[in-house]
Order: C-alpha cells, then sequence, then structure tokens
C-alpha cells in the first residue's frame, strides 16, 4: 500500500480486550500520607487494520483508588473508582469495535483514567511513541518506610549512582524533627543533590514555613503541595521563597492554569489528568508562563511507566519525568523492566473480549 492510500485508508478495530491485574508488592508504596501493598489495574487490548497492515497495541488503565493496606480508602487521587471504570471499558468495546481508531479520541467519558487510556492506544496504533525508546532517566524516590530507622534511607542515599544529581523526597510524613533530620542527612552524603520534595499537602502554613526554614534553600529544586489548604501555597512563598508545585490540586475537575507567586512546576499525572490532548493543551500553556511540567507517575505497573518514559520524550524532553516507582512491585506486566517475572495477558484475568 503506497503512503498515498495509508492516509486515504482509515485504521479500523478489529479486537478489543480488557483484562484485570493484580500485583503485589515487596514493600508498601506511599500514596499521599497511605501506604498501599497491591496494585490492580486493567489492560486494554486492540488489534486494528489499514488495508493489509494489521497492527496491534496495549495500554495500562489504572486509577489511583481502592483501599490503603489498612484497609482505608485511598484519597486525593483518582476521582473514579476501577469498577466504574470497568464497567465503562465493558460497555465501550463493542461501540467500538469495527469504528475507525480516531473513535478512541472521539469517545465520551467523564473519567481522566479512561481518556488518557483511550488517547494513548489511539498514539500506540499509529505508531506515534514507536521512535521514542523508554528513556533509562529517572529520578530516585527516596522515602523512610514506617517505623524505618534513617540509617536505611542513609544507605539508599549512599547506593546512588553519582551520575545522579536529582531525587525526590517524601516529606510530611513523619514529625518536624525527623523530616528536617532526614533532609540534612540525605545532604551530608551527597551535598551535590538537588531535592524535589513532596508534601502531599501534609503541612500546616505553619509546619511548612517552619520546615522550609530550617533546610538549605539552594539544595531544593520546588516542595509538591506544601499546605493542607492550597490557598496558602503563596503566602508560605512569601514567608520563605521556597518555589512549590502543584500535583494533587491539578485532578481537580475544575483546574484551570493560573500563574501564582512562587509556582515553578506542574507535576503532571496523566491517569489522574486525562487525554494526550489535554495534558499537551495544560504544558504549553504552563510553558508560555514559565512553568516547568514534570511527568510523574500513578504507581502504575512496567506497562505504564514505558508508556509514560516514552510520551514524557514527547511532550516534555527537557525534564527528567517522575517515574521511579518499579522497584517496590514483585512482577512486571506485559513490558519487562528485568524483573524475574513478566505477566502476560494469558497469566491475567479476561474480563470481555470483541470481535
Amino acid at each position: 500500500m503506497t503512503t498515498t492510500q495509508q492516509q486515504s485508508t482509515p485504521l479500523i478495530l478489529t479486537q478489543l480486550s480488557l483484562h484485570q491485574f493484580t500485583i503485589n508488592l515487596d514493600k508498601p508504596l506511599p500514596v499521599g500520607k497511605q501506604r498501599i501493598e497491591q496494585r490492580h489495574g486493567l489492560i486494554l487490548s486492540a488489534q486494528a487494520c489499514q488495508g493489509e497492515e494489521h497492527y496491534q497495541a496495549h495500554v495500562e488503565i489504572s486509577p489511583l483508588c481502592g483501599l490503603d493496606n489498612l484497609n482505608q480508602t485511598i484519597t486525593g487521587f483518582s476521582q473514579e473508582t476501577l469498577e466504574q471504570v470497568q464497567q465503562q471499558l465493558v460497555s465501550a468495546l463493542p461501540e467500538l469495535l469495527l469504528q475507525p481508531a480516531d473513535a478512541l479520541l472521539d469517545y465520551s467519558t467523564q473519567f481522566a483514567s479512561v481518556a488518557f487510556g483511550l488517547s494513548l492506544l489511539h498514539a500506540k496504533l499509529h505508531g506515534k511513541l514507536d521512535g521514542h525508546l523508554p528513556s533509562p532517566r529517572s529520578v530516585p524516590l527516596i522515602y523512610r518506610a514506617a517505623d524505618e530507622p534513617l540509617t536505611a534511607v542513609s544507605e539508599r542515599v549512599s547506593g546512588l549512582d553519582r551520575n545522579i544529581h536529582s531525587v525526590k523526597v517524601k516529606v510530611a510524613q513523619d514529625t518536624l524533627e525527623d523530616e528536617i533530620k532526614l533532609i540534612h542527612q540525605i545532604l551530608a552524603i551527597r551535598p551535590d543533590l538537588k531535592l524535589r520534595l513532596d508534601a502531599n499537602r501534609g503541612f500546616s502554613l505553619e509546619q511548612a514555613i517552619e520546615f522550609a526554614a530550617c533546610v538549605p534553600l539552594t539544595n531544593i529544586e520546588y516542595i509538591e503541595e506544601p499546605c493542607q489548604n492550597p490557598a496558602d501555597n503563596q503566602t508560605f512563598y512569601h514567608a520563605v521563597e521556597m518555589p512549590w508545585a502543584l500535583d494533587e490540586s491539578l485532578n481537580s475537575s475544575d483546574y484551570q492554569f493560573e500563574l501564582k507567586a512562587g509556582l515553578s512546576a506542574l507535576i503532571i499525572k496523566p491517569m489522574l489528568l486525562g487525554s494526550i490532548e489535554k495534558l499537551q493543551q495544560l504544558i504549553e500553556t504552563a510553558n508560555e508562563h514559565g512553568v516547568r511540567c514534570i511527568l510523574s507517575s500513578s504507581l502504575e505497573a512496567s506497562l505504564g511507566i514505558d508508556a509514560l518514559s516514552r510520551l514524557a520524550l514527547v511532550l516534555t524532553p527537557d525534564e527528567i519525568p517522575g517515574i521511579d516507582t518499579l522497584t517496590a512491585f514483585q512482577q512486571d506486566l506485559v513490558i519487562s523492566s528485568g524483573k524475574a517475572s513478566c505477566l502476560q495477558l494469558d497469566d491475567l484475568s479476561l474480563i470481555c473480549s470483541v470481535k
């Protein structure tokens, strides 16, 4: 088929399937102030044809929701549940079957993870991420597990490659004294590091100011969501001049970009925000105002992390994405990151298939 014929012949969806997965974690991962010990999600697979050419793609759709390790509902992240997403996709697949692949972009959904998953599937089927190999770049995630001594964190920092110059550190997890001690201990081992702090709205305004006043400002790139009340972030900045970033605030359905004093970066979790088109629009607007945009994981498995890595090279080529979350996963998913076990579709629960 010639290039002209390919352009005039639509790519038709000939088979769609939905699988569910559960992966245990070796150690609990932080979700704000909560922890999870399992990751649940879905894989949407598609086969499509364009004339005599056949294509196949898989995407992970994993809203950050459910229950934590204390059986409490995870709050502050995905606005939808996995059950709602699964129900909508089961209903959508027969409607999308035998439609042009562009129907994936036209499908109307109120769920951010579905919008992102469908747009990502469209991009994969059209080969838009094929030329962008997964980047080895990542910013290591440093956090103190429950009841873990500071010496254990020190060992992880000491083990960092010397080529790593930036790390993300979870704060607002312990007492202020311990939080401040943690930062100074990290920098005592690696004074060259730049820190991306993540408070997940864990500090009151007073606590945020006290914390920031006790750590070296020159080593801090920014602090994500420093205050319990986001309206206090500007006051925080005027008090200590520590740059801040937005993360959870972007998940609100009515969020609109607005430049504010001290706003340095947007931490974008595509699974929580929506379609690739929506991501592009937000990134363009923020960059026009001099605000950095950094793609970040929603604790996806390896299939989702691979896609985020490729997408970051397209949308934010000058930024290192925040995708260092696979270490705790016991297994990979469809795409190997080097773990001993990599789950394939045949290992998963089939929810539905249409062809």
